[in-house]
């Protein structure tokens, strides 16, 4: 359990440092109105066409930070991602096959993030696509190892 502890504290540490890095990153957009019409989806839902920085929404400074300076998003992505596998892992552990579940949901919400960004022409995007895709695989990996183990210790039971 105090294992558990340590790497919670880590992963809360390394997303909330990495959250605010990308927040300040972000806050460029605030110089770049040119950037407005294409990196602000937040601030468009609320007011529609942004006209000045007042109508620009904090969310939209992830989204900035994620298209052009992506190092501090994908360490907040890598450690949130971590953070719910880690939970999750936690709240089922005695349950195993409902984190074979948690797993496979969290690789298609993985994957359906991913495709999302299918087509960005920023760099930021084509990396956020690749980790998007790459954990969605590693999580359904993840899932199925689990699962046949589990099944293979249930037939192992059924068979003595």
């Amino acid at each position: 359990m105090v294992l558990f502890f340590i790497q919670l504290g880590i992963a809360i540490t390394s997303l909330l440092f990495s959250t605010f890095a990308s927040w300040y990153e972000g806050s460029a957009i605030l110089d770049n109105p040119w950037e407005w019409k294409y990196s602000t989806p937040f601030s468009q839902l609320l007011y529609g066409d942004v006209q000045n920085i007042n109508q620009i929404s904090q969310l939209d400074h992830f989204v900035y930070a994620a298209k052009f300076q992506p190092t501090f998003p994908l360490i907040m992505l890598i450690s949130g991602l971590y953070l719910l596998i880690l939970i999750g892992y936690q709240l089922f552990k005695s349950r195993k096959i409902r984190f074979v579940y948690f797993l496979s949901l969290l690789a298609g919400t993985l994957f359906i993030l991913s495709y999302l960004v299918f087509n960005s022409p920023t760099i930021g995007g084509q990396i956020f696509f690749y980790f998007g895709l790459t954990s969605g695989i590693l999580c359904i990996v993840g899932a199925a190892i689990i699962y046949f183990i589990l099944f293979k210790r249930n037939t192992n039971e059924h068979d003595s």
